[in-house]
This record gives C-alpha cells, structure tokens and sequence, in this order.
C-alpha cells in the first residue's frame, strides 16, 4: 500500500491563523496586466476609486471569470478632463470593452489608435457623451470592433472610409455630432453592420442605394438631418429590418410599398417630413408602431390600418388624409393621433370597444359630424381625450364619467348640447376641462367642483345659466378660470386664489356692485366687461400685484372716477359712466401715452406667453406620461 504524508498540525494551525487573523487579497493577474493597471491608475485623478492590490475588484474593472485577465474598463461619468491616459490601456491585450463615455474628453490620441488597432479581443469602444472635436479618426486594426459609439460629441466633417476597415463592426451610432455631406456607405467591408445610428447631425442629399447592401441591418435611425428626394424603392431588400427612424429631414415622394414586406419591422417613424401620396395599404401588417405625422399625404385611411392585433401607436396627425375613420382598431392600440387631417363622417360608436390601454386619442381638427360615443366610457386608460375642432353633435356622454385615469378632456369648438354632466365630476385626474364654444345649456354642476388637480376650465362661449357654484373655491390649483359668453347670473362667489392667468366673467348677465375678488394677488387679467355691474370700482382692485388688464367695458350702470392704478395696469371703461380724471393731467402727453402703451402691450404680451406656457405644459405633460410609455413599449418589443 503507499503511504500518504499529511501536513504537520502545527503547519495547519499556523494556514488558519494567516487566513482567519491576517487576511490578504492575492491578484491572480499576470505582473505585467498589474502594473499595467497600477500604473494607469497613477495617470488618473485621484477620484477614481482605484485602489487595493487586486485590479479585478477595482470599480469599472472587470476581468475573465478565472480573474487571470482583464477584459473590460469603464470610466464613464467621472468627468475626465484628460485623454492621455488612453494609449496606456492598450497595453492590456487581452481588453474586450472600454468605456470612457459622459466624461469631457476633447481628443483621441494617435497613440489610441494605433496601439488598440493592434488588440485582438477588443470588441466595443464607446467615447459618447464627451467633448469630441474635429473628424472622426481613421479605425486601422480593431479586426474584433463590434460596436463603436462616439455619440453626443462635437465632431464633424465628412465621413469616408475612415471606419470602412472595422470587419466586425455590427453597431455604429454618430448621433448629435455635426457631420454633414453625403451619408457614409463605406461602414465595414464584410457587411455586417446590423445598427446605423446617425441622426442629429446635418448629413444631406439622399439615402444613397449603397445602404441597401448591408443585409444586415436591423436598426436604422436617420432622423434630424438634412436628407432629401425619396426613399430608395427597393428599400424591402432590408428583410431584417426591425425599426426604421427618418423623421425630421426633407424627404419627398411616397411611401415605398416594399416596406410592407418587411416581416421583422417593428417601428417605421418619418414624420415631419415632405412625403406626398396616400399611405400604402398593410403597411402596418407587422408594426407595432407607425409614425407620419406632419407631411403632406392624402387619400383615404387603409380600412385595415389600425386593425393588426400587435399595433400599439400611430400618428397621422397633420397631413391632408379624408375619408372616414377604420372601424376596427387593434386592441392593444394605446397611441392614435389623428389630428389635423380632413377626416370626416362619424366615429364609429364601436370602434373603441375592448381597446383597454388606449391612453392618447387626439382626431381634433377635422370635419367629424354625429355623436361622441358613449363607448368611449370603457377606454379606463385615456388620458387625453381630444375631439376639438370638428362637427360632433349631441349631448356629453355620462359615460365620459368613467375615465377616471383622464388628465385632458378637450371638445371645444364643436355643436354638442345639453347639459354639462355631472359624471364630469369623477375625474379625479383632470387637469384640463375645455367645453368652450359649443351649444351646451343649463346650470355649471356643482360638482364639477370635486376636481381637485384642475388647473384649466373653459366653458366661455355656450348657453349655461344659473349661477357659478358655490363651491368654485375647492379648485385651489385651478390658472384659468374664462366663464364668459354665457346667461350666468346671481351671486359671484369666492374664487381659487391660485388664478394666475385670468379671470373672465363677460358677457353674461352679472349685476350689482363689483364683487369681492381680495386674495387674487396672482392674476394678471380681470374681465367683467358686457355685463350690468353698478356702482363704482373699488379701491381693492388697486392692491393686486400681478394685475394688468382689467376690463369692465359696457356696464353702463358703473360711474364715478377710476383709481389711481399702476402704470403697468390698463383699465378699459368703454361704455361705462366711469371717468378717468387722470387723463387731464395727460392730455399734452403723447409721449408719455406712447410710453404707457408700449408697457401695457408688453405686459397683454407677456399675459399671451404665460397662458400659452402654461397650457401648452399641461398637454406636455399628458404627452410626456403617454410617451414614456410608448417609449417603454417600444423598448420591450425590440
């Protein structure tokens, strides 16, 4: 039998005690990758986390899974003022990945190139989010490149064959630099490009043929150039193309129909662009996204346009598209814009039935006739509804009521009529309420008041009567409140004293003396005017700071003089029995009038700006929950 010699207790006792009372941490990298690593970590500010015996447990590194080798580097976000440390991580052979992006490098060093060319393994360099100037670099070697990112930098110029020699290179993304001339069609000499992503840059002429050679291709996004003529006909060749982008350039002619047989793609965006004829039919047989929005089509929608099962967004808006609306609608759509077209005849009253997750529906702007439909109840995930803008008739459906995710519920400028339902009530999201200029009567219901979040209610421009509710004052973060051009009458009562905007309350049948409005320190414009106020203006009027215009035109029952008001404040009294005594002390100051007008346009102005401001941020902020999701969904889906 052999014999076995085991160690000595006494040498085990002391293995313990090394291990257990004096631990240390051994590299198992070769010497020259550890003091490659040390000595890159001298060349580097003192707040790189780079510190202890052992590279591979260095924040940023990581090596083989046997700790033997270094294969990644990532510097990213440190705020690297400097490039020079670069050439030395090319003495690491056996590097796969380095990052070195959101840091405030402004050059590549010669020496970069030349000596990480020469790696092997290297598989992905990415230098985005830097302070990259002049033209790209010539890439010679880097036979394992894959992926080269130098996006959101400031480089330029014309691009070559200066990455033609990158065999591997699948990902290219040059987004928001400043290249400019013809787009580059000299992207690797085997063809295996798979991402292009060149857009925010100011590439121009057309999408050249040369492009349609890297069958590869799955992600092309070309958008925010300056691309003209037309998309190549034969652009179907790309049969692996899963996401298309060419919006915002200057492209013409029609959409090419062989993109309808591109099985794999998934999103096809080009809008704000110059596209001219109809929109080809099955073009959304495989989407799951479709955006023309702002071009120049025409013609009808394809009846079967909205309907393949796996479609979730399109937008169509601002085009010249007629006809009807598709009666049957994906039910996974959540994003349908419409908007801005000539889109005529009736919703279709089931269309929307069981489309569960649509959040965004805007068809404003057209020439739509007949009903809202109340089956637009069962839609519990819109958040904006938008019909504003067309012919729709009727009375409000109760079932409005039931949307209870709605932050925007836009009908202005319709026929609709009836009385405001009280289901309106429900919403307790909404932060606008636009019913203005529609034929819509009865009282304003008291529990549109329940609306905590509203900011926005316009209702100006109907045929409501009765008095404003009591309870108006709940609206605490209500900007806007415009009531005008309606038979309201009796008592005005307290208002939210967050109106910042304005306040209109013309052109109704309001009487007696000029309520109470203390406590309005916010709000730049009061209107009163078209109505049967009396007596005089009261002197609290004067105090309120953020006051500018302030219009009590063709209340013949208002005298007396008119307080002395700020500079910055007009006051319109047009058929009123009020008088201005101030104006004797002006009358041979033209000057000064002009003076005074300038202010008062600039201050009306600067009134404009903040509505539309504000406004436009609610309808952004719709837009921007609605897009993160779509964005999120669009993400899963590639």
């Amino acid at each position: 039998m052999g014999r076995y010699d085991y160690p000595s207790t006494s040498f085990l006792t002391v293995v313990f005690f090394l291990f257990c009372f004096c631990p240390m941490v051994f590299s198992l990298l070769p010497q020259n990758q550890t003091e490659t690593m040390n000595n890159l970590s001298k060349n580097l500010p003192p707040t790189i986390p780079w510190s202890g015996s052992d590279p591979c447990a260095w924040k940023g590194v990581s090596c083989d899974p046997a700790n033997s080798s270094v294969v990644g580097i990532s510097l990213s976000g440190f705020s690297l003022p400097s490039s020079d440390f670069l050439p030395l991580v090319c003495q690491i052979e056996t590097l796969e990945h380095l990052d070195v992006s959101k840091n405030r490098l402004s050059s590549i060093p010669d020496g970069f190139i030349t000596e990480c060319g020469k790696i092997k393994g290297l598989k992905l360099l990415n230098f985005s989010v830097n302070k990259l100037g002049g033209v790209l670099p010539t890439f010679h070697g880097f036979d394992a490149l894959e992926s080269l990112d130098m996006s959101f930098n400031v480089m330029g110029g014309n691009i070559g064959l200066e990455i033609d020699g990158l065999v591997s290179l699948k990902s290219l993304n040059l987004t928001f630099n400043g290249f400019n001339g013809s787009l580059p069609t000299k992207l690797g000499k085997s063809l295996v490009l798979e991402h292009l992503l060149l857009s925010n840059n100011t590439f121009d002429g057309k999408i050249p043929d040369e492009l349609l050679s890297y069958e590869n291709l799955t992600w092309i996004d070309l958008k925010n150039n300056k691309l003209s003529q037309s998309i190549p006909i034969n652009i179907g060749k790309l049969s692996k193309l899963e996401t298309l982008i060419l919006s915002t350039n200057s492209l013409t002619g029609e959409i090419p129909t062989s993109l309808v047989n591109i099985t794999k793609l998934s999103r096809f965006a080009a809008s704000e662009n110059r596209f001219t004829g109809s929109i080809p039919s099955g073009i959304t047989k495989y989407l799951t996204s479709l955006d023309l929005s702002y071009n120049n089509l025409s013609g009808a929608i394809p009846e079967d346009l909205l309907s393949p099962p796996q479609l979730q967004v399109v937008d169509l808006s601002s085009n010249t598209i007629n006809g009807s609306l598709p009666r049957k609608v994906s039910p996974k759509l959540f994003w349908l814009r419409l908007g801005s077209n000539q889109l005529s005849g009736n919703i279709p009253s089931d269309a929307f039935v069981g489309v569960h997750n649509l959040t965004y529906l805007e068809l404003d702007n057209n020439i739509l006739t007949g009903s809202i439909p109340a089956e637009l109840g069962s839609c519990r995930s819109l958040a904006l509804l938008n019909l504003a803008q067309n012919r729709l008739s009727g009375v409000l459906p109760q079932q409005l009521g039931n949307l209870t995710n709605l932050q925007g519920l836009l009908l202005q400028f319709n026929n609709l009529n009836g009385t405001i339902p009280t289901q309106i009530g429900q919403l307790p999201r909404l932060l606008t309420l636009n019913l203005s200029r529609n034929s819509l009567s009865g009282s304003i219901p008291s529990e549109i008041t329940n609306l905590g979040e509203l900011n926005f209610l316009y209702l100006q421009g109907n045929n409501l009567s009765g008095s404003i509710p009591i309870s108006i004052a709940n609206l605490s973060r209500l900007l806007v409140l415009q009531l005008g051009e309606n038979h309201l009458r009796g008592v005005i009562p307290n208002m939210p004293l967050n109106l910042l905007v304005s306040l209109n309350l013309s052109s109704n049948l309001f009487s007696g003396p000029i309520p109470s409005f203390y406590g309005l320190n916010s709000l730049e414009v009061l209107d009163l005017s078209n109505n049967s106020f009396s007596g005089h203006i009261p002197d609290y009027l004067i105090s309120m700071p953020s006051l500018t215009r302030l219009i009590l035109s063709n209340n013949p029952l208002l005298s007396g003089e008119i307080p002395k008001f700020s500079n910055n404040v007009n006051v319109e009294y047009f058929g009123t029995g009020l008088k201005n005594n101030t104006e004797q002390d002006n009358r041979n100051s033209n000057t000064e009038s002009e003076k005074n007008g300038i202010s008062l346009a600039v201050s009306i102005l600067i009134t404009i700006v903040v509505a539309i401001f504000l406004a436009g941020l609610v309808t952004l902020l719709v837009v921007s929950v609605s897009h993160l999701y779509y964005t999120i969904c669009v993400q899963t889906t590639n």
